[in-house]
């Protein structure tokens, strides 16, 4: 039996729609981020993908974002390597 972190990276989707596949931009759906602030009590928000006013809390969080994919984009050469990683596609999604 595979693992559900398996299942996702292969088939880019799983079960109940969390996540987005790695062609559609990877990361994790409103529903997922719903799901999972219902579960932690957590705080967590979707990817910015609009236009953003330079200075705005958006803003500021897709520079936060971009720096730390940065810095995976080091720790995993062979993710920054694959145009279709879902490391690559979360990025083109933040518009990094």
């Amino acid at each position: 039996m595979k693992s559900f972190k398996g299942f996702v990276e292969e088939t880019g989707k799983d079960s109940k729609g969390h996540f987005r596949a790695t062609e559609k931009g990877a990361g994790m759906t409103q529903k997922g981020v719903d799901a999972y602030n219902k579960k932690t009590g957590g705080n967590l928000k979707t990817a910015v993908t609009g236009k953003v006013k330079a200075g705005s809390k958006a803003a500021n969080r897709r520079k936060s974002y971009c720096a730390r994919s940065a810095g995976q984009m080091k720790q995993f050469p062979n993710a920054a390597k694959d145009p279709n990683s879902r490391l690559r596609q979360a990025r083109r999604r933040w518009k990094c």
